[in-house]
């Protein structure tokens, strides 16, 4: 079976934005005016399409990216609606990995938010070209042009605006487009599905002139034939600014900017339009690359029916209808149901046992799939997140997904033996969809330990666990995942020598252990010179000094932020070996860490309060009391932001301390920043208790 939709009209997008822009209320509209739903579902009411989980549908948030399939002018748009909540990071994180273009959504009076700016970066790293979408603007305190101020100074992007609004706040009612050079209104009564294009209203001439000017402007630096044209005081057509906005665009020049009110049915339309005529198709981006298996060799796969397979998987879901799927991206080639194909990775052959084209939970069962495509997969045994399908004969390992470390742990236990029996199953297929939660059995006190990237991870983890997996499970409090490191450095010798009338053990290591930037991590150098200690036994002298920061010395916490090097030892002809060397190196590097004045290190969060003018001061005295460094305040709308740097470990059970202080009014959120060392009055109360 062939194709449906040419590669060259297909769109891979994501919706990226702070908690509560907007994003899936944008999306809910789209469905809406694309026919792929017949009525609107709204969050608040617990009915969206996108937000299919019962935790979603309580609390109104997006929890797990949700991937669906639309049509518009004949072009497919594959759209992947992503959590604002930073505690679901990953789920931005592996969704960008897969897509070729993405929409950020502002609220029009919060403007750059905190998670906005989270996901801008992501989005730079896999340098996805983007275009923006203004939300809310029929609220109280909208202001288009701070929000455009905001993304150039925070963002450090390069928005140009192509509407203008007509109308503010709860007079909103339609836009200009700046391209085509009409007013848009939207029709109430019609639910936005009707719309009419009039002249621009009279008072607005003069603005839509100089923002007309501005998009010219904008290109003329990416297109020698506009700006020729512009020059000379020729007229230049909508069609060829169009042109010249979508390779600005796919070049990460510029990001196109339109406005509207999703919630009240205003700007969907454009934005689909927009869509289509600025972000990508699978052949406008490069080339996907990757490996090939066993080799440095570096190779490409071009977005092409005919190439050979090659798909990677990027999210694992359990569905209780079809049992465990496997969201793939297909790069090149194409796949059937029933096929074998191989996991690059671990070199192991799979079988593709049915293909699902997934509407949310919803799904729709299809034949074949070609690049370009997301699509779900039945019947996979062994893929993990992040490993590359492929075709047997012309294997490629592509670029691995990477993932944050988690930074809060709770103790969890069951409640009876038959809870006991199912937790670690359970657990482990939690592990495997989301591969920012982790769990582990600590092997002193023989408790099981999960950790995830907050409280709300956490908490959504435990509640799935009862909804889901029919397990019953008692949950500690939360726990910090304090590290340690040292702070100055030291030279050692570790000594591991016995001689016991048969063949004995003999390896002996001088190692320079010195403290490295924040953040860096652990790393190991060979500094000797004429083979004092052998090549062979290197690796273990390395593998006994990181097995050693597994564990610290002040805790027993992880030690990061430390460079090992090895500059002197000794071996013996009969009686070295690996295993002699690996726990000199283990011994020394113990001692070093005795030595090197340790001291702990603890996870500080970036914190955003947004709360009425009349409760600042209250809110700074909690923050300064929870060993918070207040970094700015700011006016927005009638509101003040605070932001602030506190560790995590005060930050526990601070909604409810917000919501007691503002009256149930404020409203924060938190993103991990970086490690910080533990004042030394804290650290004893953590290392003694």
């Amino acid at each position: 079976m062939s194709r449906k939709v040419p590669l060259e009209r297909t769109r891979n997008i994501g919706i990226m934005a702070h908690i509560d822009a907007g994003k899936t209320t944008t999306t809910e509209r789209i469905l809406y005016y694309t026919g792929v739903n017949y009525k609107m579902g709204e969050v608040h009411d617990g009915a969206a399409t996108m937000d299919w989980m019962e935790q979603e549908q309580e609390r109104g948030i997006t929890i797990t990216s949700a991937a669906t399939t639309c049509f518009w002018k004949d072009h497919r748009i594959n759209i992947i609606d992503t959590p604002g909540h930073v505690d679901f990071t990953i789920e931005v994180e592996r969704s960008l990995r897969v897509l070729d273009g993405a929409i950020g959504i502002f609220c029009a009076v919060a403007g750059v938010e905190p998670q906005s700016e989270t996901v801008w970066r992501q989005a730079d790293k896999y340098r996805v070209p983007r275009i923006a979408f203004v939300n809310k603007m029929d609220r109280v305190g909208a202001d288009y042009e701070r929000v455009l101020r905001m993304m150039r100074s925070r963002l450090g992007a390069n928005p140009v605006p192509l509407q203008l609004p007509i109308g503010s706040e709860d007079g909103f009612v339609g836009v200009v487009d700046l391209l085509a050079q009409k007013a848009i209104y939207w029709n109430d009564e019609s639910l936005g599905a009707v719309f009419e294009e009039r002249e621009i209203p009279a008072n607005m001439m003069e603005a839509v002139e100089s923002g007309r000017e501005r998009v010219v402007e904008a290109v003329a630096d990416f297109d020698e034939a506009l700006t020729a044209k512009y020059l000379d005081g020729e007229p230049i057509s909508a069609d060829h600014l169009r042109k010249a906005l979508r390779e600005a665009t796919l070049r990460l020049q510029i990001v196109p900017t339109l406005c509207g009110a999703a919630f009240k049915n205003k700007g969907v339309q454009t934005l689909l339009d927009a869509i289509v005529n600025f972000l990508p198709s699978p052949l406008d981006v490069p080339p996907v690359e990757g490996l090939k298996p066993g080799t440095e060799e570096s190779i490409q796969r071009k977005a092409d029916d005919n190439a050979p397979f090659s798909a990677l998987a990027f999210k694992l879901m359990s569905d209780k209808h079809v049992g465990h799927l496997t969201y793939i991206r297909v790069y090149s080639g194409h796949v059937h149901s029933g096929e074998a194909v191989v996991n690059a990775n671990h070199g192991r052959k799979e079988r593709i046992g049915r293909l699902l084209q997934m509407h949310a939970n919803k799904r729709e069962e299809i034949e074949d799939a070609y690049a370009g495509d997301i699509v779900a997969v039945v019947g996979l045994k062994a893929v993990a997140t992040g490993e590359t399908l492929c075709d047997a004969k012309n294997p490629i390992i592509l670029e691995m997904l990477q993932f944050p470390v988690p930074v809060l742990s709770i103790a969890i236990e069951p409640k009876t033996q038959a809870d006991m029996d199912r937790l670690s199953q359970s657990l482990h297929r939690l592990a495997q969809e989301d591969p920012s939660f982790r769990c582990a059995v600590d092997a002193e006190t023989g408790q099981t330990i999960i950790s995830g990237m907050g409280e709300l991870h956490l908490e959504i983890i435990a509640d799935r666990l009862v909804r889901e997996f029919n397990v019953r499970a008692n949950v500690g409090k939360p726990q910090v995942a304090y590290k340690e490191t040292i702070t100055k450095s030291v030279r050692v010798e570790g000594r591991y020598i016995k001689q016991t009338g048969g063949s004995g053990d003999y390896g002996v290591v001088v190692l320079e252990v010195a403290p490295r930037a924040s953040g860096s991590g652990f790393s190991f150098e060979d500094g000797t010179r004429g083979g004092v200690v052998p090549r062979e036994f290197i690796s273990a002298v390395r593998q006994g000094c990181e097995e050693a920061t597994q564990s610290g010395v002040l805790a027993g916490y992880p030690v990061v932020d430390v460079l090992a090097r090895l500059v002197d030892g000794q071996a013996h002809d009969v009686d070295s070996s690996e295993r002699s060397f690996k726990i000199a190196a283990s011994i020394g590097m113990k001692e070093a860490l005795e030595k090197g004045a340790s001291v702990l290190l603890e996870p500080v969060m970036d914190v955003e309060v947004v709360v009425p003018e009349e409760f600042v001061g209250g809110i700074q005295g909690d923050l300064n009391s929870r060993r918070g460094q207040i970094t700015g305040f700011e006016s927005r709308g009638n509101a003040q932001v605070i932001t602030a740097q506190v560790p995590l470990a005060s930050m526990f059970g601070y909604v409810n301390s917000l919501r007691s202080l503002t009256q149930g009014r404020g409203t924060y959120t938190m993103q991990f920043q970086r490690y910080a060392r533990v004042p030394d009055e804290v650290a004893e109360n953590i290392v003694y208790h």
